[in-house]
């Protein structure tokens, strides 16, 4: 039997995304820096958006466990990462199935229970294979033919947040996570929500 994307999403508990492409629109910014000695290096820096912030939240008080694989190693990546509190974070992993095996066994669920979103050739080994595949609206052909489900939204401007209302909305939960968020008594809305951003990238923080 064929189960429709709703299905899948029933069954999830760990929601895991790429970060270049899906949390943000892809783009890599450098800025140029030289060490003393006169070698240069690019630092580099990406655009997040805060729908996907807030929905990392949602997720949360939905019962989700969230997470990132990424090819790339960035210290951007690490300071959102922090700031989102982010229970999984694997960078520079080129081949992402082996860090999937590492969450699983973390997590102790099955693939059928873990949700993955992409957008690029590099996802489809997870995509093929975990229990819901999200592809976001920018993605490349080959990652929309193996999603179960395509967000309404490009990378960087709410992918990120499709997909978890998605996945709560089939669980049932999305209405009553937003409605736990807004109670400011409750003390599971302050235990879930991401960091104000006043400490990002301080030492320490």
């Amino acid at each position: 039997m064929t189960l429709s994307a709703e299905d899948r999403a029933r069954r999830i508990k760990v929601l895991i995304f790429d970060v270049d492409g899906v949390l943000t629109d892809g783009q890599l910014y450098f800025l140029p820096q030289s060490t003393a000695d006169g070698k240069e290096y690019g630092l580099e820096f990406k655009g997040f958006t805060a729908h996907d912030g807030l929905g990392i939240t949602l997720a949360r008080l939905g019962g989700l466990r969230v997470g990132i694989i990424t090819k790339r190693e960035s210290a951007t990546v690490s300071i959102r990462a922090r700031d989102l509190k982010l229970e999984f974070v694997y960078q520079g992993q080129s081949y992402k199935m082996e860090a999937v095996k590492d969450i699983l066994r973390r997590a102790g669920i099955s693939l059928e229970e873990l949700a993955y979103v992409g957008d690029d050739v590099v996802d489809l080994p997870v995509m093929r294979a975990c229990g819901l595949s999200i592809a976001t609206a920018n993605a490349r052909p080959q990652a929309k033919e193996a999603a179960h489900y395509i967000t309404h939204h490009p990378g960087g401007q709410g992918a990120g947040r499709d997909a978890i209302d998605f996945i709560l909305g089939a669980q049932g939960k999305l209405d009553s996570a937003i409605e736990t968020f807004l109670d400011a008594e409750n003390p599971a809305a302050s235990g879930a929500d991401i960091g104000t951003g006043k400490d990002v990238g301080a030492p320490g923080a």
